[in-house]
């Protein structure tokens, strides 16, 4: 199956892309996470996505930083707490995304990096994506059989970096960076 896999992060992307490939499937990673900031960090994940991208031979589709789209869906929700509402809004702009590039592309599937995190609720994630996507979302949680654990291994083999917050301005002041 041809599948677009949104990708938020290299480390996320060893993980789920090495599933998906050992599967068979044929898949192209999408860089779109207008929630990321400041914008250097932005340019370490992606250039971190990159070098997953190149390592297990997939191409690697980015979309410029423009985090205005992310901005104005979250604004109103600015107070809430890290793994809240604000977040399922995020990941449904994310989704919703990554399913129009999937549609444009002719591609079979979508699916996203975000269900490796042990601090992301694979259960929303997935529902977001059937709700938007139907059938044509392949719902997964790529944490499990220490999907997670392995993630990290192939992280610190490639000496990708890894971030130490989930990439928006919020999380990025709860975890003190």
């Amino acid at each position: 199956m041809k599948i677009v896999l949104h990708i938020c992060c290299g480390v996320c992307a060893a993980g789920a892309a090495s599933v998906l490939i050992s599967e068979g499937h044929t898949i192209t990673g999408y860089f779109y996470n207008p929630n990321i900031y400041p914008e250097s960090e932005y340019h370490r994940r992606l250039a971190s996505a990159r070098t997953t991208a190149e390592r297990l031979g997939f191409p690697l589709v980015e979309r410029p930083y423009d985090p205005s789209a992310w901005e104005s869906a979250t604004e109103a929700l600015k107070h809430e707490p890290e793994g809240g509402l604000r977040c399922s809004v995020c990941y449904r702009l994310r989704l919703e995304r990554s399913l129009k590039f999937m549609v444009e592309t002719a591609n079979d599937a979508f699916t996203s990096t975000l269900t490796i995190s042990p601090h992301k609720s694979a259960k929303i994630i997935n529902a977001i994506g059937e709700e938007i996507g139907g059938g044509r979302f392949l719902a997964r949680d790529f944490k499990k059989k220490d999907g997670f654990k392995k993630a990290t291994q192939l992280a610190k083999g490639w000496e990708l970096y890894r971030q130490n917050y989930c990439g928006c301005l919020y999380s990025m002041r709860e975890s003190d960076c």
